[in-house]
């Protein structure tokens, strides 16, 4: 059972992501020491890779640390999602509940979560979440809580028919991450339950995560840090040609 004080600290987690403001066009790597790059080969490929650049200032070029991380993205491959970025004028799928894509954009990492106490990782810096038994992420859209990570016992009326029971993913939720997807403004419909965690296998892709081995996603866990504002950057090749000036990305 949750304690009253993790769950109001939580709720207030949620409500600081459903309430941030969106950046203008350009503004939205400003203020972000860290950046996960993501690209994958085309809209439709499953396979990618996974690179880590950090820098000092925002007037300071991004620099790559460590090697370079496969992953897998959603076994449809990638969707415009909704996050940091601007949503208008671009080409290629948007992405939508259900339709096995993972998100392509900007995405703010707010918070971390696993199946162990987090006294037993304490390496992670990130808020952390333990997935006890109530906790569902709820993608269901006719649901208020759509998009949200809840405790069953915890809200006041459950309202949806259907959910992801964390706890119950096992292995590939032993550790992982929260995207900022689909919340500021939220899109009923406009896809749920995005996390980045560990992969089922090479080349198995998920509904709608991004996945890597369980050694790489300790790495990143390690590595991560609140005070830098981390960010997630997905895209396929073409657009991360087309944006990675515009958008101030690093070159590879």
């Amino acid at each position: 059972m949750f304690s009253k004080s993790l769950l109001l600290t939580f709720a207030l987690l949620v409500i600081n992501l459903t309430m941030a403001p969106l950046a203008k066009a350009g503004d939205f790597t400003a203020s972000n020491s860290q950046l996960l790059l993501v690209t994958t080969p085309n809209w439709t490929s499953v396979s990618g890779s996974l690179r880590r650049f950090v820098r000092g200032t925002s007037d300071s070029p991004w620099r790559q640390v460590g090697a370079e991380m496969p992953i897998v993205v959603g076994r449809n491959g990638l969707g415009w999602g909704q996050g940091l970025h601007p949503t208008n004028h671009f080409s290629g799928p948007i992405k939508k509940e259900g339709d096995g894509k993972s998100p392509a954009g900007v995405f703010s990492l707010p918070s971390a979560f696993g199946l162990e106490p987090h006294t037993s990782l304490e390496f992670i810096k990130l808020p952390y979440q333990q997935l006890l038994s109530p906790i569902e992420c709820v993608d269901d859209t006719n649901s208020i809580y759509y998009n949200q990570i809840v405790s069953r016992d915890g809200v006041k009326k459950v309202d949806w028919n259907s959910s992801e029971k964390m706890r119950e993913i096992g292995q590939q939720y032993r550790l992982g991450v929260f995207v900022n997807h689909n919340s500021s403004p939220r899109e009923f419909g406009g896809g749920s339950c995005i996390f980045l965690h560990i992969w089922k296998a090479a080349g198995t892709g998920t509904s709608g995560c991004t996945a890597m081995t369980s050694e790489n996603m300790e790495v990143l866990l390690r590595w991560l840090d609140p005070a830098q504002k981390p960010i997630l950057v997905q895209l396929p090749e073409s657009e991360y040609q087309k944006l990675k000036g515009p958008w101030h990305l690093p070159n590879r």
